[in-house]
C-alpha cells in the first residue's frame, strides 16, 4: 500500500489501482464510520469489518440483502463475484478481514480523525470532531457519490445489526465463498 507521496517513485508504465493507495482506504473508512455508523461511531471491530465487506463487495451485499429480505432466496446463483470487488479481503477467524485495518486505524487516530476506545470486549471506533468534518467534506465531494450512496444502503440494511449477527449472516449466506475458505485466503 502506497501513499500519494510514493507515487513519484512509481514507474508510469506500471498500473496502479485504488487498492494501492493508502489515502483511498483512509477516506473509505472515514465515510464508513460516518455513513454506516450510528452517531459517527461503529461499535466493534467485527461490525466494522463486516460493514466494510459489504461496501467492498457490492454483489455479495445484494445477495445478503436479498437473503435477509427473503429467506427463501436459495435460488440465487452462486457465482464468482470477485470481478466487482473494489479491494479484496481475506478469510479470517471471524469472517472477512483486511490485514491493513490496524495500520489504517492507527494512522487515522494519529491524525486525530478517529478515536478507538475499548469498552469491555468491544473496540468502539468513533469520528472525532475533525474526523466528522473531514468525512462530511468527502460526502459532499462528487467523486465519492457512488460510494456514499452504496454505503447509505449498506448502513440502512445492516447498520442496526451487531458484529456477531453480521458474521453469522455472512457465514450462512456465503458458505462456499467465505466460510469454507482456508484462513488467510482471499475472498
Amino acid at each position: 500500500m502506497k501513499g500519494f507521496r510514493d507515487l513519484a517513485l512509481h514507474p508510469s508504465s506500471l498500473s496502479l489501482s485504488a487498492d494501492d493507495i493508502v489515502e483511498f482506504h483512509l477516506a473509505r473508512i472515514l465515510l464508513l464510520i460516518k455513513i454506516c455508523g450510528r452517531k459517527n461511531r461503529i461499535a466493534g471491530l467485527t461490525k466494522f469489518a463486516k460493514l466494510d465487506f459489504f461496501v467492498r463487495y457490492p454483489d455479495f451485499y445484494l445477495r445478503a440483502k436479498t437473503s435477509l429480505e427473503d429467506r427463501q432466496a436459495a435460488h440465487i446463483e452462486k457465482t464468482d463475484k470477485r470481478q466487482s470487488v473494489e479491494s479484496s479481503m481475506v478469510r479470517h477467524h471471524y469472517g472477512p478481514w483486511d490485514k491493513r485495518y490496524y495500520q489504517l486505524l492507527a494512522r487515522l487516530s494519529a491524525f486525530g480523525l478517529i478515536s478507538v476506545e475499548k469498552s469491555k470486549n468491544t473496540y468502539n471506533i468513533e469520528l472525532t470532531e475533525a474526523g466528522a468534518q473531514y468525512a462530511a467534506m468527502l460526502v459532499d465531494d462528487d467523486a465519492f457519490d457512488d460510494l456514499a450512496s452504496h454505503m447509505a444502503d449498506v448502513g440502512k440494511t445492516f447498520g442496526g445489526k451487531n458484529g456477531t449477527q453480521l458474521k453469522n449472516l455472512i457465514y450462512q449466506t456465503f458458505e462456499d465463498e467465505v466460510a469454507d475458505r482456508p484462513m488467510g485466503e482471499n475472498i
